[in-house]
């Protein structure tokens, strides 16, 4: 039986989890996708927290001592998403050391109400790292234009970054500035550069939808459907391989720097109609990491055909597609200021309710 999971590590995809909970953690689930299906990092968001608070009861007992302890929501979802988060890097610790730091990752989000102010993100990352304490965490902070100073004084600290929530090109190329100005600031600091590590955590599947549901509106264009998300990351990539040359870049890797890795994101599909592996094995190619939920994980595992690189053949095609796009009248700037808004909007929503979850649990618990 083909290993089709095995391929896509071979052609230098990074494949990482898009959950976490303590269910997944005490039960091994983690410890065997590891072990067995070449997973070697994990996601999380408020989103994956909320759902797995609200579905496990291997919380109780730590949500039991922090009410009797009166600690409140947003004190106890810091503790219980940080154990978690603690406890899912000491699983990944031996691809950590094995990877010499590349892998083994292991993300958690500051808060999305935090997206648009730099400082209080800043304090938030240097806090998670502080009470995490573990070698192989990432910090996620979103790709807002508030965000990126904080992204670079994150990474001037020596933490490790994972940065969330790009839909477009331009975001991304500030994203990777953000991204050596923080190198360059940790140089100034006396940071090992190669102790840190970044990936850009470019989302795929949310493109098609809001576009095709634009060319729905347009009408006549349904060969257009489905193909803005893949075209979209493959064009990222382009960038990335022409913003790490050049003097500035080369002065930094001479010192150890590592190049932030294309992350590809929202990678479960949305439309039933599409292929449920596309968002991977269409956007092969090495250098880069693929975060999947677990359904879109075991459908790679069970027919996701790996053809070697899909992105850098690809470019001219990718390039057609989005003139296509805009000459039927779809206007790229507009659709990824809708989803950056969007994107913000839906991880603070899940936020409020990872919150709401946990100060009911506080409540049960104190009666």
């Amino acid at each position: 039986m083909t290993d089709h999971l095995k391929e896509l590590s071979e052609v230098g995809v990074s494949i990482w989890l898009d959950d976490l909970s303590r269910e997944r953690l005490d039960s091994g689930n983690l410890a065997e996708l590891v072990k067995n299906d070449h997973v070697v990092g994990v996601t999380t968001n408020p989103s994956i927290f909320a759902s797995a608070l609200a579905e496990g009861e291997r919380y109780d007992d730590q949500v039991r001592e922090l009410a009797a302890s009166g600690a409140d929501a947003e004190k106890t979802v810091f503790a219980l998403t940080t154990t978690d988060v603690r406890n899912a890097c000491d699983v990944l610790m031996p691809v950590f050391e094995a990877t010499h730091g590349l892998d083994g990752r292991v993300s958690i989000e500051v808060s999305p109400e935090m997206a648009h102010d730099t400082h209080a993100t800043l304090e938030s990352a240097r806090e998670l790292w502080k009470e995490v304490d573990r070698r192989n965490l990432f910090i996620k902070i979103p790709a807002t234009t508030e965000g990126a100073p904080a992204i670079t004084d994150t990474l001037a600290d020596g933490i490790s970054v994972n940065v969330t929530l790009i839909f477009g090109i331009d975001r991304y190329k500030a994203v990777m500035e953000a991204y050596v100005a923080g190198l360059e600031k940790a140089k100034e600091n006396g940071e090992d550069l190669s102790k840190i590590q970044s990936v850009a955590s470019f989302f795929v599947s949310r493109v098609d939808t809001e576009i095709d549901k634009r060319l729905d509106d347009i009408g006549g264009h349904d060969d257009l459907k489905g193909k803005a998300g893949i075209a979209n990351a493959r064009l990222a990539y382009a960038a990335f391989e022409e913003f790490f040359t050049g003097e500035r870049w080369e002065q930094l890797r001479a010192e150890g720097a590592n190049r932030q890795r294309p992350l590809w994101a929202s990678t479960g599909v949305k439309n039933p109609d599409y292929d449920d592996t596309m968002y991977v094995v269409e956007l092969a190619v090495d250098s880069t990491v693929n975060t999947m939920p677990e359904k879109t994980l075991q459908a790679v595992k069970d027919h996701g055909e790996v053809k070697g690189d899909q992105v850098r053949p690809h470019y001219d095609h990718a390039r057609k597609v989005m003139a296509d796009l805009a000459e039927a009248g779809i206007d790229y700037d507009d659709v990824i200021a809708t989803l950056e808004k969007e994107g913000v909007e839906k991880f603070v929503k899940s936020w409020q309710e990872l919150l709401s979850t946990v100060e009911a649990n506080l409540k049960a618990a104190r009666q």
